[in-house]
């Protein structure tokens, strides 16, 4: 588990908002962590641009990608980063605490450009996520932060990992009508995210 009075700063879906960033990066000087679950880009573009006004935040960084941008993309834009972590599907381990990431839009989005896995796909990379780990993952679990005009559109996979694995904490975006949105699933606190960040204490 975290270490008391542990802060993290984590945000979700910039979409290229360069202020948000900016606002972002001088809030980042009283976290110890900070987790962007996804969704710098917009459509693929901008990445580099978020990325530039994202790279004065000094404390460990921990990314993925969102539906809008690919891991490799986001790997190759936060070359030379030294504070940054790109997570998919992998673990790293901070001051003793694992972080666990998984991006994409799980399930497959309507969009032909989308960076998106199918539900088996992601429970694959899903069953990789060490318990005890916080999860971020940029789509949230189904039925959960998920509700777009009535509709649940979160993953299955998701969810079922967040009731196995049970990490005290799942942090997402994906679903911008969510934002904001809080759960719980067992032990765990869900959290939809969005541009605004949360600043959070574990």
């Amino acid at each position: 588990m975290l270490r008391g009075g542990v802060k993290l700063l984590a945000f979700s879906d910039l979409h290229t908002d360069l202020e948000a960033a900016g606002q972002l990066v001088e809030r980042s000087r009283d976290a110890d962590v900070v987790i962007a679950a996804g969704d710098l880009a917009s459509v693929h573009r901008g990445l580099e641009q978020t990325v530039g006004a994202l790279r004065a935040i000094e404390v460990p960084t921990v990314l993925i990608p969102g539906n809008n941008e690919t891991d490799e993309a986001l790997r190759e834009a936060c070359k030379g980063w030294e504070t940054a972590i790109v997570l998919h599907g992998e673990t790293v381990e901070i001051d003793g605490q694992a972080f666990f990431g998984l991006g994409a839009g799980v399930p497959v989005t309507p969009w032909e450009w989308s960076f998106d896995l199918t539900e088996e796909e992601a429970a694959g990379m899903l069953s990789e996520c060490p318990e005890g780990a916080v999860m971020v993952v940029h789509s949230p679990p189904r039925g959960h932060v998920d509700s777009s005009a009535g509709t649940h559109l979160g993953s299955a996979a998701v969810l079922r990992s967040i009731e196995q694995k049970r990490p005290p904490l799942a942090l997402c975006g994906h679903i911008h009508e969510s934002w904001g949105a809080e759960a719980t699933i067992g032990p765990t606190r869900v959290i939809n995210l969005g541009p605004d960040g949360r600043m959070l204490e574990i």
